[in-house]
């Protein structure tokens, strides 16, 4: 029997349902693991979902180190175009790296609106970042910290890579460039999620929300979860507040129409 090369669990999935399709993206060094409660939270409501495995993610940590951020869009290119054979209305979901690029989708290709959750605007201030790539031939990968996880169950079965590869900060260092060069043209409904609570200090969507152009955007700050939300102790909250945007832009393009 051929042995999957894709880490059990953490498969893509997708759920049929109607013309409103949710693309989730899940985060840098994650799995669509983290994103599958929100799926079955969202599927239930009827919507048409696909939990996308961005490339180099989910196999073996040899994978990611040889790929680039455009790799990884690539992915989520693929993940619109199967949804777009079904759906009238397309949503980009996406955790952390993950809310970065359903922001960069957003100003892409023809998504209706983006929710990120988590998303770093920018990396933390390090000297060590600029030379990351030449760095990655001496230290190729960085320890993780503890996670930050309050949800104890979801934190013995998260899944994700034990480290970060050097070379692939780099590479998100750069995907961070092309946030901020597209969010001044974003004029696309938006929400934006975030913990204060989280070790990614919650300003990032801060100053997400305060640079982004589109005039129908929201921010929802959560207390007490850690990083990865759709799987903390808050995730009902998120994953309602979700349903309420879509349910709101649904009405709002019925009526443009």
């Amino acid at each position: 029997m051929q042995k999957s090369m894709i880490m059990t669990g953490a498969e893509p999935f997708y759920f049929p349902g109607d013309h409103t399709g949710c693309l989730l993206i899940h985060g840098f060094t994650g799995t669509p693991r983290e994103m599958r409660g929100m799926g079955d939270f969202l599927r239930v409501k009827g919507y048409t979902i696909y939990g996308v495995r961005l490339a180099g993610h989910a196999t073996n940590i040899s994978d990611l180190v040889r790929t680039k951020w455009q790799d990884w869009l690539l992915s989520v290119e693929d993940g619109i175009n199967l949804l777009k054979n079904s759906c009238t209305q397309i949503y980009t979901i996406g955790l952390s790296m993950g809310g970065i690029l359903s922001l960069v989708a957003l100003n892409r290709y023809k998504v209706d609106a983006a929710i990120a959750m988590s998303a770093p605007y920018n990396l933390p201030d390090d000297w060590k970042l600029k030379f990351a790539r030449s760095l990655s031939r001496i230290y190729p990968y960085v320890k993780k910290g503890p996670s930050d996880l309050k949800n104890s169950e979801a934190r013995n079965t998260h899944l994700d890579y034990p480290v970060y590869p050097t070379r692939a900060i780099a590479e998100l260092n750069d995907l961070t460039a092309e946030l901020h060069r597209v969010i001044p043209k974003t004029t696309k409904p938006v929400l934006l999620i975030h913990s204060k609570a989280d070790n990614i200090s919650y300003q990032n969507s801060v100053s997400i929300y305060e640079n982004i152009a589109s005039p129908d955007k929201q921010l929802l700050l959560l207390e007490n979860s850690g990083h990865v939300i759709t799987e903390d102790i808050e995730r009902i909250k998120v994953f309602e507040k979700a349903n309420e945007f879509i349910t709101h832009i649904n009405k709002t393009l019925v009526q443009e129409n």
